[in-house]
């Protein structure tokens, strides 16, 4: 009886997880849910691959607080971006914006298409 117990208890403790509550205060709902989205667009420096909501790290915690403080003081969403970009840089934007930084990441994928699209291309016509 005890093996069973102790299984169902191991089967139980894979799916628990523990998570950082947030108790900020906003104004309304709708500050709420603009600053959880905000907070879900830009990726935290430390963990690199989640975004400020996902992380446990300090860091994204710190920096959540700040997106919901700026987001209690009226700031707007792209006034927000703007001071975690100058701070962090483009890396912190999960959809970082066109400019000449970040061209090879945009183009490199069209690029890679291409040349696979043209080694096909390549290899049909030399079959004829």
């Amino acid at each position: 009886m005890k093996k069973y117990l102790l299984l169902i208890l191991f089967c139980f403790s894979t799916i628990a997880t523990a998570e950082m509550v947030d108790t900020f205060e906003f104004h309304s709902d709708a500050e709420r849910i603009r600053a959880v989205n905000l907070a879900r667009s830009l990726r935290c420096p430390q963990c690199q691959n989640q975004n400020l909501v996902e992380s446990n790290a300090t860091q994204a915690y710190q920096l959540r607080l700040e997106v919901y403080e700026m987001v209690n003081q009226g700031k707007s969403n792209q006034q927000i971006i703007e001071i975690m970009t100058n701070r962090f840089g483009d890396f912190v934007n999960y959809k970082p914006p066109v400019n000449a930084n970040t061209w090879l990441l945009w183009g490199a994928p069209f690029g890679l298409l291409a040349l696979l699209l043209g080694a096909i291309g390549w290899r049909v016509l030399r079959r004829k």
